[in-house]
């Protein structure tokens, strides 16, 4: 990690995907209540553990583990994606604006790939 990151809570990354968590809970209000347990539910999941994977990564005692970890939150964005372009071709979609959870996801993507990249390389 960076010199100047004293906590997880210090990365930009980390801050994104929790705005990221925060978005997603907002906008699930607005899916219909069949989809309390399913497209809801699975879209907290996978928003949720974005964050908590970069937190428990920053906390590994090795560069090859808090990689892992950031490859786990990389994953988690990917079904995230999945599910937000699932919901948006489905008519629950039609009348809810996804560009801001659209905007934070795609930097979240980024910033993880850029990370994922540097800690595979020798340091």
């Amino acid at each position: 990690m960076n010199s100047n990151v004293q906590s997880y809570k210090d990365l930009v990354v980390w801050q994104k995907s929790m705005d990221l968590v925060f978005e997603i809970y907002r906008i699930t209000k607005q899916y219909p209540r069949e989809e309390i347990f399913g497209l809801t539910s699975q879209s907290k999941r996978s928003a949720v553990s974005i964050p908590s994977n970069i937190a428990e990564g920053s906390r590994r005692s090795s560069r090859k583990d808090y990689r892992i970890f950031l490859i786990r939150a990389f994953g988690s964005g990917a079904e995230l994606e999945t599910q937000i372009l699932i919901a948006k071709g489905l008519p629950l979609g039609k009348s809810i604006s996804f560009e801001l959870v659209d905007s934070l996801l795609n930097e979240v993507m980024k910033m993880l790939n850029v990370m994922i990249n540097k800690l595979g390389q020798r340091a």
